[in-house]
């Protein structure tokens, strides 16, 4: 019983599979870990992808309110670039609970 569970390991067949298999698992351009590597910067990129997708979006429908509502340019102009008008005076409010770092 022995002799032919050796038998098979020693088989030129059985030892040729394994390297194969070793080679394509660790050496070759395309090894799994390559792959692996790769499959999650394409997960990364799809991720970015729709996060600019969605922020184009958005871009759009505020380009589309500044164009055509002069109310709505307004306040954007006064909360994105503090503008004000000649005989108004502007206070700014800082929220420090906010971390910082963001």
């Amino acid at each position: 019983m022995a002799k032919k569970i050796l038998r098979f390991f020693i088989n030129k067949y059985f030892i040729t599979t394994v390297v194969f298999i070793l080679w394509l698992v660790f050496f070759d351009n395309n090894n799994i870990l390559t792959n692996l590597r790769t499959r999650d910067k394409l997960l990364n990129l799809k991720k970015d992808k729709q996060f600019y997708i969605d922020e184009v979006k958005k871009d759009s429908i505020l380009i589309q309110k500044l164009l055509y509502d002069t109310l709505e340019l307004e306040k954007y102009a006064r909360e994105k670039y503090l503008m004000k008008k000649d005989n108004e005076d502007v206070y700014l409010v800082i929220d420090t609970t906010v971390d910082p770092r963001q």
